[in-house]
């Protein structure tokens, strides 16, 4: 069975963005292949979040993807930091890894013109931590959107170099996939792009009722169709978007007809987007709940899926230290 492996960032909560995108490709394929999913804690100090600011982040992340459906029994939940031989295979990487292809890569100049003062080794090492984190159980496949396809390049490039410079045929090289399922966009509620953190615009799966319906009946609209069957505008197509995620097809073809036939009302479309969203986030929600209030099976989760992750990894490091020559 074919590995693969995937990072997720400790950068707050899901929105319903992320639970139609990865989070849904993450249950399709931890039933389909050897998954090892990581928190990647070490990646966040490349910001320099404050200790306790990182410790809450990667609780929160952990709880909400288990929350979400992620099952620690089929495929190991772990933090990036509590499983050390990635940094011994992250030394042994850079001592192969050139300045200029590093100082090359889109990610270290879009993260060093945005951060000027704090353009650190991390930054420019980014790929090989990366590249670390997938050899390091020789994964075959790695989930990545296409922001990340020139790093997943850079980490077969320095599988190839380490089998070239040993003599060997040891780490494959991985593939990038988008997953086992088709993600769905979801639209945020400003009326334009996708639903994102930075943009404002998202609904998180923790948001109380009340939030969610304030925040959808804020969401942009427009004056209303005029013609009959026309064409709706990329703000109401954003309604109707999330109207098919959340909501019954009844609904959906409900309101479908009252724009068509020019009869539409957005405050009576948004009253019941927002309650039947309320009605999606619910179980979820509470899950988070329930499962943030248990520290001990928190713990629990992260220490079973370290010693998982460290077996695969140790078998990896004994070997590449047999390769370069340690003994």
């Amino acid at each position: 069975m074919e590995t693969v492996v995937s990072g997720i960032r400790p950068t707050g909560n899901l929105h319903l963005g992320n639970y139609f995108g990865a989070i849904k490709n993450f249950l399709k394929m931890q039933d389909e292949y050897k998954c090892l999913f990581f928190i990647a804690d070490w990646h966040s100090l490349t910001t320099h979040p404050h200790p306790d600011n990182l410790q809450k982040s990667v609780r929160t992340i952990l709880a909400e993807y288990l929350a979400c459906g992620l099952d620690p029994d089929k495929a190991p939940i772990y933090v990036q930091s509590d499983v050390k031989e990635t940094l011994e295979l992250y030394l042994f990487l850079n001592m192969n890894a050139y300045l200029g292809e590093l100082e090359r890569t889109t990610t270290f100049k879009e993260k060093a013109r945005k951060q000027p003062n704090n353009v650190n080794a991390g930054l420019l090492t980014y790929p090989t931590l990366m590249a670390a984190d997938i050899l390091i159980h020789r994964a075959n496949k790695v989930p990545v959107g296409k922001d990340q396809e020139q790093n997943m390049e850079m980490a077969r490039k320095f599988a190839r170099r380490f089998n070239t410079i040993y003599g060997c045929d040891f780490f494959p090289e991985p593939a990038s996939f988008s997953g086992s399922a088709e993600p769905i966009k979801i639209p945020g509620l400003d009326g334009s792009g996708k639903m994102g953190k930075s943009e404002g615009n998202a609904i998180y799966l923790i948001d109380e009722p009340e939030v969610i319906r304030k925040k959808v009946m804020k969401a942009v609209t427009d004056s209303g169709p005029t013609e009959p069957n026309s064409e709706k505008p990329e703000v109401i197509q954003n309604l109707f978007a999330l109207l098919k995620v959340v909501s019954s097809q009844d609904v959906y073809e409900f309101f479908d007809e009252k724009y068509n036939s020019c009869e539409i009302r957005y405050g009576d479309l948004k009253k019941q987007l927002a309650e039947d969203i309320i009605g999606f986030t619910a179980p979820i929600r509470e899950r988070i709940k329930e499962i943030s209030s248990d520290a001990a099976y928190l713990e629990r989760v992260a220490k079973t899926g370290a010693e998982k992750a460290r077996e695969s990894a140790d078998a990896t490091m004994r070997e590449v230290r047999r390769l370069i020559g340690f003994r």
